[in-house]
């Protein structure tokens, strides 16, 4: 019987599987579900991906390669989240769902944050008037990953609660 044959096979699929898994989580797709499953839980509408919304992140994902800084881009005609992770792989799926996360220090009656605690990430991503939406990932030359979500027309007005 020839193992080396099936050791091969066998290597092949769990290459396959593993590349899979890690494009997984980075779709345009992956980015809109996670979107719409935060938004579902408090009324809102989906949200539909946009590819002009997305070259914008995808350009500017791309300026951010070499420092990986979580600096806002400049004059943007879109609300903006951004991401960065390093010594794990930041998927797309895992960065919505960090910013999903500030729900816990968010006060809907108040329509504030918890003391000290940030929430604008997730207000932003449940932002009903935000309807079209544009994300990219990149790899910096760090290693790390810089993830950016953009957001039209764009949430987090002043006084202006986002459901």
């Amino acid at each position: 019987m020839d193992y080396s044959n099936n050791i091969s096979l066998l290597v092949l699929a769990m290459s396959m599987t593993i590349l899979h898994f890690s494009q997984a989580q980075n779709s345009p797709q992956d980015f809109v579900n996670a979107h719409n499953r935060a938004r579902a839980q408090v009324g809102v509408g989906p949200m539909t991906w946009d590819s002009r919304v997305a070259r914008f992140a995808q350009n500017y994902a791309n300026q951010r390669r070499g420092d990986c800084q979580l600096k806002h881009s400049q004059n943007r005609p879109y609300g903006e989240n951004l991401a960065y992770g390093s010594g794990f792989d930041l998927t797309g799926v895992r960065a919505v769902n960090m910013w999903v996360g500030e729900k816990a220090n968010y006060n809907y009656n108040s329509n504030t944050c918890a003391s000290g605690k940030v929430c604008g990430h997730y207000t932003q991503v449940v932002w009903r008037k935000s309807v079209r939406l544009g994300c990219a990932r990149v790899q910096c030359n760090s290693g790390a990953w810089f993830v950016t979500c953009n957001y039209d027309p764009p949430g987090n007005y002043v006084g202006e609660k986002p459901y």
